[in-house]
């Protein structure tokens, strides 16, 4: 995320995740905890290798699902909607010199279905620079690649909110994602963004947009479905992300139970959790190198949806070197008070810029084989049981 996002000054201040390096935590410090992390009785080794929470065998979870779903698993994996995210080249985007239609022809050239991109992804050429023609050029231009374009925004206020919406729309993009960047109590911020998302109908009157609201850190997941339920939209769904949850003091597969309901697109990444003060960080992480169950939340979530899969899209939003500290945690008193934090971004750190740039876009190629890879094992694991 660009240094210019969630600037939410409605109600309290932003609210955003800090870049390696604050709390006095970094990459570095990774060696400094090697205890395990208490999570309901069981403990995560800081040293386990990717897919190896304790207790998780993602064959297993294939061969005990009944043939009919085993057989809806292996087609949905071979043709899962795969989107190139824009946080998978935020330095790019920042430093480098990348453009939006860039990211397109990174998906284009990748045969994704489409992109992701934040407003201000790009700086002075992103999308929040952009004329409504420029918006218009460049929404016929993903057009000829055949992809989707699908906006995010990181906020719910009206103002920030209404403009990515006027944004969406001129660009021909089909959903936007937003979330809440609010300092206050709890309470206070989800009666304050239901209030914002029962807005929606109002920036887009025709309804051609689909919406969705992002755990971000700091708000759990039954605190995200009270909202979603609140506002009573049908265009609004939830995102899930892979990693968010940990901040808020929640795993992966136990947060998507309680969101499943309204999951309709989801961020792929990887990162591996660290204590911090009482609670949990999330350093992120090449995928494959982290914590997180890839395979099996990936079945869970390819399984949502009985005629049609309810998972419309699969981001690749490898975010390696991207830090974000507790925000929950299990000492807290009711309504816990949610504290301003800086906007986010990912340190670009001391060493060669222009190496720093090429790993990026080498992490973000390598994590659309990893994926691939992933989902073709899925597939072939439920044909075998099948056949």
């Amino acid at each position: 995320m660009s240094a210019a996002r969630g600037r939410n000054t409605r109600r309290g201040q932003p609210v955003g995740a800090r870049s390696a390096g604050d709390d006095g935590l970094t990459a570095a410090d990774e060696t400094l905890h090697p205890e395990p992390i208490a999570c309901g009785g069981a403990a995560i080794a800081m040293d386990m290798s990717a897919n190896a929470m304790p207790g998780l065998d993602w064959r297993a979870m294939v061969a005990a699902l009944p043939a009919e779903s085993r057989i809806r698993l292996a087609a949905r994996a071979r043709c899962a909607p795969l989107f190139a995210h824009a946080y998978a080249f935020h330095l790019n985007l920042r430093f480098g010199g990348m453009r939006p239609l860039d990211l397109a022809e990174f998906a284009h050239d990748q045969h994704l279905s489409g992109v992701k991109i934040h407003v201000e992804d790009g700086e002075q050429a992103s999308l929040s620079r952009m004329s409504d023609d420029a918006l218009c050029a460049f929404g016929r231009a993903l057009g000829r690649l055949g992809l989707e374009l699908h906006v995010e925004t990181s906020t719910t206020a009206a103002a920030g909110l209404s403009d990515a919406a006027r944004i969406a729309l001129a660009a021909g993009a089909t959903s936007l994602r937003c979330y809440p960047r609010y300092e206050g109590r709890i309470s206070q911020i989800i009666d304050w963004t239901i209030a914002d998302l029962r807005r929606l109908a109002a920036f887009d009157p025709q309804g051609r947009l689909r919406y969705t609201l992002e755990q971000h850190e700091d708000l759990k997941s039954e605190e995200l479905v009270r909202i979603v339920e609140a506002v009573a939209n049908p265009r609004l769904g939830l995102l899930f992300d892979f990693g968010n949850m940990i901040n808020a003091y929640e795993l992966p597969l136990a947060a998507l139970a309680i969101q499943a309901p309204f999951v309709t697109e989801v961020h792929v990444k990887d990162c591996r959790i660290r204590p911090d003060r009482g609670g949990w960080a999330h350093l992120a992480c090449r995928s494959g190198e982290g914590h997180l169950p890839l395979h099996a939340l990936f079945i869970e979530l390819l399984l949502l949806g009985d005629g049609v899969p309810q998972v419309r899209a699969f981001a690749l939003e490898e975010e390696d070197g991207y830090f974000a500290p507790a925000l929950r945690f299990p000492s807290e008193l009711p309504d816990a008070f949610i504290p301003f934090r800086a906007p986010s971004i990912t340190d670009i750190g001391d060493g060669d810029r222009e190496a720093r740039l090429r790993r990026e876009i080498a992490a973000a190629h390598r994590q659309v084989d990893i994926v691939r890879t992933l989902l073709r094992d899925i597939a072939t694991e439920a044909e075998r049981i099948a056949g």
